[in-house]
Formats: structure tokens, C-alpha cells, sequence
């Protein structure tokens, strides 16, 4: 499961993590309270037939199932012990981990310094150093320009303010501090904005689909 601030997903993976059923979408409740999101959750679920265990990637730092920030999200989100009420409501073990590093799990090669940011209604990052996460990396909240952050400058509200030409000269700007900062040996951006960009890529930096922060959680029971 992926849980977005547009849109929640959901794909069932074999054990070697590839796809087994189609990618379902559904809009993100209004408000995206807890409960309005698990009744989502649920239904996706168990339209997709038989599983035998569940990973959610979630828009916001996790620590042991619980959601301590949902920045895109309802308010009430914070504390909230996701993994264990998903449990209770699916009977199956479940883990719970942020949406980017999700992300990163499924984009990444495992060798050297890989750095994955997410464009959507919000703005995530995670850092991976052979293959290993650093986890909880909030570079969205982080100042970037003129006293706002990553995330007001780059987020969804963002683009549509300021137009796809002027976004993406932004976007230019922060991949140049996030290599300078990181020096990483290569980036991967995905997210449903990534779309949208038109700046030419460095050899070195990659748009990953989609469907990356999906596959990416079977890589949270390994």
C-alpha cells in the first residue's frame, strides 16, 4: 500500500517483488483522517484476493508503526499507531515505513551513495549507502531558498502557483545543492509530479515510475 496526500495504492507482490495484479487507485479522503484512510485501505485490499502480509509506505516519518508527522494529511495523524490498526482490520502482520524510502527500496542498485526525492502534493527524500537507509531524512521541511523549504518551493501547490517553467528552474537549483550536500553517486526521483519535468537529467540521476513505491515493500521484511 501506498498512501499519498492525492491518491492511495495498492499492488500485491510475490516474494521476489514483482507485480502480480494491477496497480488500483483510489482519491485520498477529504479529510484524510485515520479512519477515512484504513477504510480505504481495507476495501483496496480486499479487492486484491489473498495475501499474506502488508507494507505500507506512509507520507511522513514512522518510527515502530507509529506515524509521528503526516505534514499533507489530517492533523490527527500524529501518534497514531498505523501498523497496528491495520492489523486489527486485515488480520495479517503489517509494516509500516516512510513513503520515500519505500520508494527507495524499489529504485535502488544497493551500491554507493543513492539518494531518492519524491514530487507530489508533497516533497520526500531518502539516503541509502550501500543499500543501507538512513532512515527519517525530512529534507523537504529543510530551509532551501528565501526562508521557505524544499517543500514549499517544489510541493503540488507549488507547481500549479508558479507554472511548470518556473518549478522546474527550481527544481534545476535544488538537484545542484542536493548533489553538492550528498555527493551521491546517483538520484532517483519519482513521484506523480516527476511528469512534469523537463530540464535535462544528468547521466547519473534517473525518473523512476511509480509503481517504484510500491514494489519497494517487500524489501521492509527482508
Amino acid at each position: 500500500m501506498d498512501i499519498g496526500g492525492s491518491g492511495i495504492k495498492a499492488l500485491v507482490l510475490d516474494e521476489a517483488g514483482q507485480s502480480v495484479t494491477t496497480r488500483s487507485r483510489v482519491k485520498t479522503p477529504k479529510p484524510a483522517t485515520p479512519s477515512a484512510v484504513l477504510e480505504v485501505i481495507v476495501d483496496l485490499a480486499t479487492a486484491k484476493g489473498e495475501f499474506d502480509r502488508v507494507s505500507v509506505g506512509f507520507p511522513g516519518v514512522v518510527r515502530e508503526g507509529v506515524t509521528i508527522t503526516a505534514p499533507h494529511l489530517d492533523p490527527s495523524w500524529q501518534g497514531f499507531k498505523l501498523a497496528g490498526a491495520l492489523q486489527k482490520r486485515l488480520k495479517k502482520p503489517v509494516l509500516v515505513a516512510n513513503d520515500a524510502d519505500v520508494q527507495g527500496f524499489g529504485a535502488i542498485s544497493g551500491k554507493g551513495v543513492e539518494m531518492v526525492i519524491t514530487l507530489g502534493t508533497g516533497v520526500g527524500s531518502s539516503l541509502f549507502v550501500d543499500g543501507t537507509l538512513f532512515p527519517n531524512l525530512e529534507l523537504a521541511h529543510h530551509p532551501f531558498r528565501r526562508g521557505k523549504t524544499y517543500d514549499q518551493h517544489l510541493n503540488n501547490a507549488a507547481l500549479k502557483k508558479a507554472g511548470k517553467t518556473k518549478w522546474n528552474k527550481r527544481l534545476a537549483r535544488a538537484l545542484q545543492t542536493l548533489e553538492r550536500l550528498f555527493n551521491y553517486d546517483r538520484l532517483y526521483i519519482g513521484g506523480g509530479n516527476a511528469k512534469h519535468i523537463t530540464l535535462s537529467l544528468p547521466s547519473h540521476v534517473k525518473i523512476v515510475p511509480n509503481e517504484a513505491g510500491l514494489l519497494g515493500g517487500i524489501a521492509l521484511w527482508r
